[in-house]
């Protein structure tokens, strides 16, 4: 906190952070674990420099935090909570930076601590989350460049850049933004120094490990990429992208984001930092021709919310009359984070939140090719994981007994596989095994043809093409789950007919 701060400035510096980390350990129930929450444990059962879907350091955190808190559903829920406070604590930080005072520090906090993404990220435990934080993070750090700070911030920010890449991906994109900024903006003399060059060569080796994993198993994620824009992504029209923003972003705290990308293009006031209005517009423009998920944009909000704020407080004390707008712009964002806030949590009972939705006109969307059941795919797959593995147990406890002792549980996706890990030890269940994603790579362990298996879902004449004996032990209904994981058939499976390094490679799935 800068030295000599108000009472006001503290309360935007750590009140506004601290409450919506209670707000979020106050509410972590929700509707129950989430479905790659299960996969995450299991990743951090399987420690290394990378995974097919994501790198490493979500995982490395997730781990460390259950060798403190343990494997409760609240322990596995801390880390995002705390990651959504620091992403308020940094927009407030990024407003004052833009030469905010104490009202447009709290405005841009408020607004990144109630708009709808960042409700739902900081409700259960993904690397979205911290990418959050990374994306504010390197805004803040390029905030003070740009306003002339020792060029040696270049270090700090490649650091954060390096570890945001060791996060997510998507790093890249903000970075990509950054540079076109720079360019578009005309800002040469950010350029003409050795530190941003130093700086990237430290978030180059900072990731550099990943790459190299990558590299060492034939680069993985690119395949899942690929598959996930061939067979599961759902294309969205520019219109459509661009609506989903206003979404994700919150349509009550529209005002504030647009006012903070207008107020950063064409006001002589924030024109040091023209480039940040720049880098939004492109990264806008390239996930929009590149058929990007809406949500990958979600980060750079919380800057933007500063912008906005800072804007918006120049304009109330522009005239006496005008000062209504700083309390009316503080109840717009807190009635409209209240009102959608049931939307991005699992806030209501199922039922109610289902009328509450029809109420509001919100349609169940995922931005995936699937089927929508009653509850949109951020609720539906925090359903039915219990009682998931409760029916494969009953399947189980069908068997004769030296079966049983040589079982094997084989998911269709990480979410089943990952239910049978999370909830069967406690039922007596071995691990299960998978050919999803990371799953695949930890191979199918001891299971081969001598071993009885149950498989959740798929149908029998797939199954029958690898094993001799293939009967229903049961079916699995779930009202409130994605519809795929309504109705699933537990299959009771013998004498496999294929060797088991043939089935494992039919059985990979990268998406």
């Amino acid at each position: 906190m800068i030295p000599g701060a108000s009472s006001r400035d503290r309360l935007a510096a750590y009140g506004i952070p601290v409450a919506i980390v209670l707000f979020q350990l106050a509410t972590f129930r929700g509707y129950g674990i989430f479905r790659d929450e299960m996969y995450y444990l299991a990743c951090a059962d399987h420690l290394a420099w990378g995974y097919v879907d994501h790198p490493p350091l979500s995982i490395a955190v997730l781990a460390a935090f259950r060798a403190v808190f343990g494997s409760s559903l609240l322990a596995v829920r801390i880390a995002p909570a705390l990651a959504a406070g620091l992403t308020a604590y940094l927009a407030a930080s990024c407003a004052r930076a833009l030469s905010g005072g104490a009202f447009a520090q709290r405005l841009a906090a408020l607004c990144a601590a109630t708009f709808p993404l960042g409700l739902a990220e900081g409700a259960f435990f993904s690397m979205n989350a911290f990418d959050m934080v990374f994306w504010t993070a390197m805004l803040r750090l390029f905030i003070a460049i740009l306003d002339g700070a020792d060029p040696r911030l270049w270090l700090a920010f490649g650091a954060v850049a390096g570890f945001g890449l060791e996060n997510k991906i998507s790093v890249l994109f903000l970075g990509m933004g950054i540079a076109a900024g720079i360019l578009l903006a005309r800002r040469f003399d950010l350029l003409r120094s050795r530190w941003p060059w130093i700086g990237a060569l430290i978030a180059g080796a900072l990731f550099a490990p990943h790459v190299l994993w990558q590299l060492a198993h034939a680069w993985p994620t690119r395949e899942f990429m690929d598959n996930a824009q061939r067979f599961k992504m759902s294309a969205e029209t520019p219109l459509g992208f661009i609506s989903q923003q206003i979404l994700h972003a919150g349509p009550f705290l529209l005002p504030v984001w647009a006012a903070g990308v207008g107020a950063l293009l064409v006001t002589p006031a924030l024109r040091p930092w023209r480039a940040i209005g720049w880098a939004y517009l492109v990264i806008l423009v390239f996930f929009i021709a590149t058929g990007a998920k809406p949500y990958y944009l979600g980060p750079i909000y919380p800057a933007l919310f500063a912008a906005g704020a800072v804007a918006w407080e120049r304009l109330a004390a522009s005239r006496p009359a005008w000062r209504w707008l700083r309390p009316a712009l503080a109840a717009v964002v807190l009635i409209g984070g209240a009102l959608l806030a049931p939307a991005t949590k699992g806030l209501l009972p199922e039922e109610t939140y289902i009328a509450y939705a029809q109420a509001l006109h919100i349609q169940p969307h995922s931005g995936e090719r699937h089927e929508m059941g009653r509850l949109p795919q951020h609720f539906a797959d925090m359903h039915g994981w219990q009682a998931l593995a409760e029916t494969v147990a009953r399947v189980r406890d069908g068997l004769p007994p030296d079966e049983r002792d040589h079982l094997c549980i084989f998911g269709q996706n990480y979410g089943e596989a990952g239910a049978v890990d999370r909830f069967g030890p406690a039922l007596g269940l071995p691990r299960a095994i998978s050919g999803h994603n990371a799953y695949w790579m930890w191979g199918p362990g001891s299971c081969g043809a001598g071993n009885t298996w149950i498989v959740i879902g798929d149908n029998r004449e797939t199954l029958e093409t690898i094993f001799g004996s293939v009967t229903l032990g049961e079916t699995f209904h779930c009202d409130l789950c994605m519809p795929f994981e309504d109705d699933n058939p537990i299959w009771i499976c013998r004498r496999m007919t294929m060797p088991i390094d043939a089935l494992w490679q039919k059985a990979k799935k990268f998406v």
